[in-house]
Order: structure tokens, then sequence, then C-alpha cells
């Protein structure tokens, strides 16, 4: 597994978890899910760290499990509210990849950033935990549709995988 550079990721699960209310349908198991999801969808061109943080940070900000569109922006807020503590080892880029992937990640299909893009479907992959399948055609990457199309094999390799 790709290493999370100089940052703690168990900080950034506390953080994530602390006040959190609303179970596990948008929860630590999700979001461990999401790790290893962009863990497994990751090609060279992306940046892992980036990836890591956004399966840790993009729900923090809901309000509920239901349909809602802002929480991606207010998880862009938060982000550039702990940019200079939990955050401060990310470089601009970093912090802008991360921020701009918490922000678009339930309101825009692709962007054409690899890391982004990465985030995206790394979320979309686990649609399936409410009752969602993910469509080959809504995913961001090759790879995500190319898994889209071949869940089972997704389901076998992620099976691999275990986040703590």
């Amino acid at each position: 597994m790709q290493e999370l550079a100089s940052l703690d990721i168990e900080a950034i699960k506390q953080f994530a978890l602390k006040d959190w209310e609303l179970g596990e349908t948008h929860g630590l198991s999700h979001w461990q899910r999401v790790e290893r999801n962009g863990i497994i969808l990751a090609t060279s061109e992306v940046n892992i760290t980036v990836v890591r943080l956004f399966a840790y940070l993009h729900d923090k900000c809901r309000i509920d499990n239901g349909y809602d569109v802002e929480h991606g922006k207010r998880a862009a807020n938060m982000i550039n509210g702990i940019r200079h503590t939990l955050l401060k080892e990310l470089t601009d880029n970093e912090l802008e990849l991360l921020s701009k992937a918490c922000e678009l990640h339930t309101t825009t299909l692709r962007t054409g950033n690899s890391t982004i893009d990465t985030c995206f479907d790394a979320d979309r992959l686990d649609l399936e935990r409410v009752g969602i399948i993910p469509y080959p055609n809504k995913m961001a990457t090759v790879k995500g549709e190319y898994y889209a199309k071949n869940l089972g094999e997704f389901y076998d390799l992620a099976a691999l995988i275990t986040m703590e």
C-alpha cells in the first residue's frame, strides 16, 4: 500500500469521527471502503495521499444520510479550515485537489484530473451499500468503468485488502 506522506491517517480518522452522529451509511466503514477502493483504482498519476484523505473527509459535513447536495461544499470549507493544523503537511496543490474532490464529488461526473476522478470513483464503487449498482457510464476513470462492468472481479480484489 502506498504511504500517506507524513500525515497521520489515524488523526484524520479521529477528526472525521469526532461528533459523528449519522451512523455507518456515510460513516467509518464507508470511509474505509472508499480508501480501499481508491487504492485499488490508483494509477501512477494519482496522488494517493489526496485519495486517502478524501475517503475520510468527503462526508464529514453531512447533515443527514439523505440527499444533502451541499455537504461537499461544506467539506471543502472545512478542509480549508484545518489547512494549518491536521493538513499542514499538504502542498498547496494537494489541498486544492482534496478540496475540489470533496466539493464536487456529488455534483460532477468527471473533471479530467486523475486524482479527483479517482476520488469520485472510489466513492461510487461503494454505492451498493445504499442499493445503487454503480453504472459504468457514470464512472470518471477507465479503471472505475472497468470495475463497474466487472463488479464480481472488483469485489474479489477488494476482499483481499483490509483497511483499519
